[in-house]
C-alpha cells in the first residue's frame, strides 16, 4: 500500500467527519518508536478495536529541531504505527499517512505534540462509512441511446438478377435495435422453399431488416434460432441450416462473426403442440427466432 502525504486542509475536514473517533499515541523527544507504556496503550487498543476500521494515521512533532528534521520524524512516527496496526485491523483501501511534523503542534505543551493520531471508525458506525467520511458517491445517470432513423423502403438485387423493392417493417427494427439481453424476437414472414433453407425471395426483405439493425447497433450481439413444424424429428438438420442461412447472409454483409451464433432446434420447441391442427399452427412452429445477448 502506498502511504501518501496529503495537505493540512485535507486533514481537518476529514477529522470534522470522523466525529471525533481517534486514538492518541505520545512519542518521547526525538524518538519514533514508543516507549514500554505507550506501546501498551497501542497494544490494548488493538485487541479492543478488531471489528473497527482505520481510515489515516497522522504524525506531528513538537517545534525544537529544523523543519525538514521534523517532517522526517513525524512521518516516522507515523509508519511505526502503521507497522504495528497493518494486517491486525481493517484499514480502508484509500487509506492515508498525513505528516504534519511541527504544524501539528497545537498545544503549549511540547509533549503532547509529539503524538500519533489513528483516526477510525467503529464497527457499529461502518454502514454509514461513506456518509461519515462525506464521500459522495458517484451516481452515473444512464444516458439513452439515440434514436435511429430506419429507411421506409429498400431495393436489392436478387440472386437471378431482378431487383425487389421491399417496404421495411420499421417498427419491428425499432424493436430488435431496442431490445435488453435476454428477449427473443421471431422474424415474422422469414419464409423458406419447402423442405430446404433458401429463403423465398418475397422474404429476403427480412434479412435486411436484421443486417440494418446490426449495421445501426454495432454493440449488439445475437443468436439465431431456426425451428420446424410438422415432424417431430428434424432428421436432416434443417432447423440449424435454416439459421446457419441467414448467419451466413450477415457474414457475407460484413457483420463480424463475434456477434453472431446460430443454433436448430427442430420441433423441440414448439409454439403449438404437434401434430398442428391447422396451417396457422403449423407456421407458427415453424419460424426464425433471435436471441439478443447483448445490447
Amino acid at each position: 500500500m502506498n502511504l501518501k502525504i496529503v495537505s493540512l486542509f485535507f486533514l481537518l475536514s476529514i477529522v470534522k467527519g470522523f466525529s471525533q473517533e481517534r486514538f492518541v499515541v505520545y512519542f518521547n523527544n526525538n524518538k519514533f518508536e514508543l516507549n514500554p507504556s505507550e506501546q501498551g496503550k497501542l497494544d490494548k487498543w488493538i485487541s479492543d478495536n478488531k471489528t473497527s476500521k482505520i481510515v489515516s494515521i497522522t504524525g506531528s512533532t513538537d517545534e525544537i529541531g529544523s523543519l525538514g528534521y521534523n517532517d522526517t520524524l513525524s512521518q516516522k512516527r507515523v509508519n511505526f504505527i502503521y507497522s504495528k496496526v497493518i494486517g491486525k485491523l481493517k484499514i480502508r483501501e484509500d487509506f492515508k499517512t498525513i505528516s504534519l511534523g511541527e504544524k501539528g503542534a497545537t498545544s503549549d505543551n511540547n509533549a503532547e505534540n509529539r503524538k500519533a493520531v489513528i483516526h477510525y471508525l467503529l464497527e457499529k458506525d461502518l454502514h454509514l462509512e461513506e456518509e461519515i467520511l462525506g464521500i459522495k458517491k458517484e451516481i452515473k445517470e444512464e444516458q439513452p441511446k439515440p434514436e435511429i432513423v430506419y429507411p421506409e423502403k429498400l431495393v436489392f438485387e436478387n440472386p437471378n438478377g431482378t431487383k425487389s423493392e421491399f417496404k421495411l417493417d420499421r417498427a419491428f427494427m425499432k424493436k430488435v435495435g431496442e431490445a435488453k439481453p435476454g428477449e427473443k424476437l421471431k422474424i415474422e414472414n422469414l419464409n423458406f422453399i419447402i423442405n430446404t433453407f433458401a429463403v423465398v425471395n418475397e422474404s429476403r426483405g427480412k434479412m435486411y431488416e436484421l443486417l440494418l439493425v446490426l449495421q445501426k447497433n454495432p454493440q449488439m450481439k445475437i443468436e439465431i434460432h431456426g425451428h420446424l413444424c410438422c415432424m417431430p424429428v428434424d432428421r436432416t438438420d434443417l432447423s440449424t441450416q435454416r439459421a446457419k442461412a441467414i448467419y451466413n447472409f450477415l457474414i457475407q454483409n460484413e457483420i463480424d462473426k463475434s456477434r453472431l451464433s446460430y443454433k436448430g432446434f427442430g420441433s423441440t420447441q414448439p409454439i403449438y403442440p404437434l401434430p398442428e391442427k391447422d396451417e396457422k399452427e403449423r407456421a407458427a412452429n415453424r419460424r426464425v427466432e433471435i436471441l439478443i445477448l447483448e445490447n
